[in-house]
């Protein structure tokens, strides 16, 4: 009898990756569409499902599968995510449910996707026998896990690392939400593509306007403007850390050479240990390792419990 497959699934802003795996650890197949985020949470999902639905069956067919671990944007619950506006109507989606109805007689773990980026780089990757350690994730938006003991910090309500909600200037202290600029919204892939796209006119990525180079003002500028205020807050977490390590990861590391001299700078003359500051072992699949491990961790201890018997 075959053995049952792991599946992995990672839910991101702008697109939907998923791998096949031995309960080993072992990968079979890959995969990824794009989010289609505009078109609503539930078509989204659903798109996310059939996919990963069909790696399964060319990738391995006739397999049961025992085991899903998920990753999101947000900090997923059995009835909806919290901190997820990425894509409309996500924070209302009964995730947990969801993803065990999808996927029945599955057993399904899930954590918000940064956490599970610093877990597979904690096990497997640039931050393996890093302690403290940050993963810093520069994506379509901005957050970071604080690694103690290989083990990532979850917070109270899971919430640690949100840095994408910090105060931004001394008058945003006592403000809510809806009366501030939130850091995420200044410092992020999302925001640096549509401030672009406002300054100049035309629709602009944050990729490209990286590119653009010093030779192009405004984009010098924005890139500039950018950096600085990533450095400011990095610089704060790593005194308040003083971890040995900061691993980068995410879809706007592709730029990672022209985002890194500056917070180097920045680390360098701000903190008292300057950490070392390096590109992800997985720079952009991150979440998606990181969601293989959650459900190879169930599989391994579901198989175990059988063998018991």
């Amino acid at each position: 009898m075959a053995a049952p497959l792991v599946l992995g699934l990672d839910f991101g802003g702008t697109k939907i990756a998923m791998a096949v795996c031995e309960p080993s650890g072992e990968r079979i197949a890959r995969y990824a569409i794009n989010s289609d985020g505009a078109d609503g949470a539930r078509i989204s999902f659903d798109r996310g499902v059939v996919a990963a639905r069909a790696l399964m069956a060319e990738s391995a067919p006739g397999r049961d599968l025992i085991a899903v671990g998920a990753s999101t944007f947000g900090i997923p619950f059995d009835d909806h995510v919290e901190l997820g506006p990425a894509i409309p109507g996500w924070e209302e989606l009964e995730f947990g449910r969801e993803l065990r109805e999808a996927f029945p007689g599955a057993r399904v773990t899930m954590t918000t996707d940064v956490k599970a980026a610093a877990a597979a780089e904690a096990r497997w990757g640039s931050l393996a026998g890093c302690d403290p350690a940050v993963y810093l994730n520069l994506g379509t938006g901005l957050a970071v896990a604080i690694v103690v003991a290989g083990h990532v910090v979850a917070g109270a309500h899971g919430a640690s690392g949100e840095v994408g909600y910090n105060l931004r200037a001394i008058a945003d202290v006592g403000a809510a939400l809806d009366q501030r600029t939130m850091l995420e919204e200044t410092v992020s892939g999302l925001a640096l593509g549509r401030r672009a796209t406002r300054e100049r006119g035309w629709a602009t990525t944050a990729e490209e306007v990286f590119m653009a180079g010093p030779a192009d003002p405004v984009a010098a500028r924005l890139v500039q403007e950018f950096s600085d205020e990533l450095a400011y807050h990095l610089v704060n977490l790593a005194i308040l850390v003083d971890p040995q390590r900061i691993a980068v990861g995410g879809g706007m590391v592709r730029s990672f050479e022209r985002i890194k001299p500056a917070l180097d700078r920045a680390l360098r003359a701000g903190v008292p240990y300057p950490p070392e500051l390096v590109l992800a072992e997985f720079p952009y699949d991150a979440p998606l390792m990181g969601a293989l491990a959650l459900a190879v961790e169930s599989a391994q201890e579901l198989l175990g419990e059988e063998a018991s018997v």
